[in-house]
């Protein structure tokens, strides 16, 4: 999503290429900046609710295009993509795991690397397609709508699926002792 925007943006907002790669590593940075302190939420309010965040996040990345073009614009778009991809690939896998239970958590999350796979394959071909056709009146920015249709189908889903989420157990521990826990983790190799 972000390479292909970030293509069609230069030349549409006649952005100079240290402009134009600023803009996936928005990503980046995001996810740098969120994915501990996510851990910490995922503790507080679950799993579901915390991909349900993530998905929620990512929706709003794709409403903002839709409006208007421009940098400011972009610039909090592809911020809440990052801050919901960060969000999202810290809490999903546990959520994985804590549906699948017998094993079965590995081939689920392969699966779902290869869905994502199929969405990163199709992004250059509906930008395209949009961009020749004018699609929906937007050119390559139909690519918005069309993954922002794809996760409210997914949000809805997620949010319609009961899931039994085991409690976290352990003691209590300060924010500042979690960080350190965290951050203790590079110490091992």
């Amino acid at each position: 999503m972000v390479g292909i925007a970030s293509n069609y943006v230069k030349a549409d907002l006649n952005l100079s290429d240290s402009m134009a790669n600023t803009l996936p590593s928005l990503v980046f940075l995001w996810f740098l900046i969120f994915s501990i302190p996510t851990s910490l939420l995922m503790n507080k309010i679950g799993r579901k609710n915390t991909v349900l965040l993530s998905l929620v996040m990512t929706l709003a990345a794709m409403v903002v295009p839709v409006f208007t073009l421009d940098f400011t614009m972009l610039l909090l778009s592809f911020s809440f993509l990052g801050i919901g991809n960060a969000i999202m690939q810290t809490s999903l896998n546990p959520l994985v795991d804590s549906v699948m239970k017998g094993g079965a958590s590995a081939s689920t999350l392969t699966f779902g690397q290869f869905i994502k796979s199929i969405a990163s394959f199709l992004a250059p071909i509906i930008a395209s397609w949009g961009a020749t056709t004018n699609a929906f009146g937007l050119g390559w920015q139909a690519l918005y709508p069309i993954y922002l249709c794809v996760g409210i189908v997914a949000t809805l889903l997620l949010f319609g699926t009961r899931i039994n989420e085991e409690p976290v157990i352990g003691e209590q521990k300060s924010v500042g002792e979690q960080f350190a826990g965290a951050f203790a983790l590079l110490g091992n190799p």
